[in-house]
């Protein structure tokens, strides 16, 4: 099983988003890219702690390659906005990859210029290592499953999947 580690604003999108994509198995909202040990949601939303809200997305690379995945990133969140997704404003809301070796990196590099293809802004995606990823707390895992009535759910996630649904609906699951 293969995994990367992707963040691109409030983690509730990714994570529902990359659960429908085929050959994931797995996704895991959580923090990394700051300086704090074991951070709590409170914390990270100060954006003190340097981290941001991200996603370890595992996949099986026999049906879903590392390319495909970073374009659905690509196409569900603004990599064009600096520190901030919407209303989500902070660097704890920032687009950033974060590569575990240089194979991760070369093929992030690579998915930023094609992603330079689909919008007119420069990206401002930042390639960081990574370092420690830690767990969000148990309710933010699936949140979007287990709240589809929450006022977030209903304005901001829903237009997320219908655009990947729209640019690789062949990825997606249903």
């Amino acid at each position: 099983m293969a995994q990367v580690v992707l963040a691109g604003g409030c983690f509730w999108c990714l994570d529902s988003v990359f659960r429908r994509v085929r050959g994931v198995t797995d996704v895991v909202s959580g923090y990394t890219g700051g300086v704090t040990q074991h951070p709590t949601y409170q914390q990270v939303c100060t954006g003190a702690t340097g981290h941001a809200e991200a996603v370890l997305v595992r996949y099986d690379a026999d049906q879903v390659s590392l390319d495909q995945l970073l374009d659905v990133f690509f196409t569900m969140h603004d990599p064009t906005t600096l520190n901030r997704q919407g209303a989500d404003v902070g660097t704890q809301y920032r687009s950033a990859l974060f590569f575990a070796d240089d194979d991760q990196r070369a093929a992030f590099e690579r998915a930023i210029v094609r992603s330079g293809q689909l919008w007119t802004q420069p990206i401002v995606t930042t390639l960081e290592p990574l370092g420690a990823f830690y767990d969000a707390e148990e309710y933010h895992q699936d949140f979007f499953a287990k709240n589809p009535t929450q006022g977030y759910c209903q304005a901001v996630v829903p237009p997320k999947i219908a655009k990947v649904r729209a640019k690789n609906a062949d990825l997606l699951r249903d």
